[in-house]
C-alpha cells in the first residue's frame, strides 16, 4: 500500500508523544513492506507570527507541497496527524480533491479546544465542546496568546463552515474517551475507528523497582503538587523528570526523598523505567491516551493514575496498575503503600507487560493500522 503521512511537527521533539507516534508508525509500516512517504514540516525561527497565523488558517505552501507529493507518490491513503500551524485543514481538501482517501488521527481535542486538552487554569473546562471555540480566544487558551488563539479559532470556524472536515474518510481517535468527546461535539461515531497507540518493546524492569517515577510537564493540570503533599508521609524515593511553569515552586515544597531531574531523552526515560517501581500519573485533566503509559507497560512497569479521561481504559486497576481519585493525597499514600509490597509490585508489573503485548505491541499496532486503512479504502 502507498501511504503519505502528514504532520505539523511540534518543536518539543522527542518529548512530544505525537511526534513519536508519527515517526514510529511510519517505521512500522515501512518495515512491513508498505511504500511510505512522510512530510513533517515544523515552524522555524524565521517565520513571523503573522505568517504562522495565516498558515494555520490556509497554508498555500502546504497545499502546493501536498499536491506535488500526491502527483509524485500517488498514495492510496493520506494519513494526517497534527494540522496546525504548518499544514492547516486546507490540505484535507487538496488530498480529497485528488481522489485519495484521507484519514486523520485524533490524538487530542484540537477540533473543539484551542489548547487541545479541555483544561483551563489547571482545571477541566469544556466551554467550547460542541461550539465554535471563540471563548477560547477570550481566555487566550492557545499558548496564552490572543493573536494565536484567534488564528486557530478562525481556522477551525472557517473550515467547519466550508465543510473541510467532510473530506476525511475516517478519523482514528486513540481511545474510546477521545471518540466519545468528539461524538459529543457532533462528529458521527460511524466516521471514527478507535485505534490505540503502540510502542516498541523496552528492556524489562530490573526486579520490582527501586523508586517511583513521574515524567512529564510540571504544570497545574498535571497536579504534581498533590503527589508531593502525599510524599511528606512516604519514605520511598520519588524521581520527578520534566520541566514547566511550576518547577521552582514544586522544588521548594518537595521533601528530601524527592529528586528533580531535567527533561531527558527517550533513551533516558527507558533507562529510568528499568529501575521504577511504578510510573505515576496524578493528572487533573482528561488525558486522551498518553503514550507514556504504554511505554511503561512495555518495560513491565505498572502505572498509578487518576481515574480521568482515557486512563481508566489504559489502566486496569489491580491488574496493570492502580486508579485513584484526583486531588487527594491520602489515596496516593495508600496506593504507594500497596506497591511497597514486592509481590504486589511484581504482579502488577506482569499485568502491565501483558497489557502491552495484548493491545499496544508493534504487531497489534500494524494490525490496527492496516485494518483502519482498509476500512477507509472501502468507503
Amino acid at each position: 500500500m502507498r501511504i503519505l503521512i502528514l504532520h505539523s511537527r511540534y518543536l518539543s521533539g522527542w518529548a512530544s508523544g505525537e511526534n513519536n507516534v508519527v515517526r514510529d508508525e511510519g517505521r512500522l509500516l515501512a518495515e512491513a513492506g508498505h511504500d511510505v512517504v512522510t512530510w513533517t514540516p515544523a515552524p522555524g525561527p524565521e517565520i513571523s507570527r503573522a505568517r504562522l497565523a495565516s498558515s494555520a488558517i490556509w497554508s498555500r505552501s502546504a497545499v502546493s507541497k501536498v499536491r506535488r507529493l500526491i502527483d509524485d507518490h500517488r498514495p492510496e491513503v493520506i494519513h494526517c496527524h497534527n494540522l496546525f500551524p504548518m499544514l492547516s485543514p486546507a490540505v484535507l481538501r487538496t488530498a480529497s480533491d485528488k481522489g485519495t482517501k484521507v484519514v486523520v488521527t485524533l490524538h487530542n481535542y484540537r477540533m473543539s479546544c484551542l489548547p487541545a486538552t479541555f483544561t483551563r487554569d489547571g482545571e477541566i473546562c469544556e466551554l467550547c465542546l460542541g461550539h465554535l471555540p471563540w471563548k477560547g480566544v477570550l481566555y487566550r487558551c492557545y499558548r496564552d496568546s490572543l493573536p494565536g488563539s484567534a488564528a486557530l479559532a478562525g481556522s477551525l470556524s472557517i473550515h467547519r463552515a466550508m465543510r473541510s472536515f467532510d473530506h476525511v474518510a475516517l478519523f482514528f481517535p486513540v481511545s474510546r474517551f477521545v471518540r466519545d468527546k468528539h461524538a459529543q461535539a457532533g462528529l458521527s461515531v460511524e466516521r471514527m475507528i478507535v485505534k490505540p497507540n503502540f510502542c516498541w518493546s523496552r528492556p524489562r524492569r530490573r526486579g520490582v523497582g527501586e523508586y517511583f517515577l513521574y515524567a512529564g510537564r510540571l504544570a497545574p493540570e498535571k497536579d504534581v503538587e498533590t503527589l508531593l503533599e502525599a510524599w511528606r508521609s512516604i519514605r520511598e524515593p520519588l524521581i520527578v523528570v520534566g520541566d514547566g511553569p511550576q518547577r521552582e515552586a514544586l522544588q521548594r515544597m518537595a521533601p528530601r526523598n524527592v529528586e528533580f531531574r531535567d527533561t531527558v531523552s527517550a533513551d533516558g526515560v527507558t533507562d529510568l523505567l528499568q529501575g521504577a517501581r511504578a510510573l505515576l500519573f496524578p493528572t487533573r485533566c482528561n488525558e486522551g491516551g498518553p503514550r507514556s503509559v504504554i511505554e511503561a507497560y512495555a518495560a513491565g512497569v505498572p502505572v498509578v493514575g487518576t481515574a480521568l479521561g482515557a486512563l481508566p481504559e489504559l489502566i486496569e486497576s489491580g491488574v496493570s496498575g492502580l486508579l485513584v481519585e484526583p486531588g487527594r493525597a491520602d489515596v496516593w499514600i495508600e496506593a504507594v503503600g500497596a506497591l511497597t509490597d514486592a509481590s504486589t509490585a511484581e504482579r502488577l508489573g506482569n499485568g502491565a507487560i501483558e497489557a502491552w503485548s495484548r493491545v499496544h505491541s508493534p504487531e497489534m499496532g500494524l494490525q490496527g493500522l492496516e485494518h483502519a486503512y482498509g476500512e477507509a479504502l472501502a468507503r
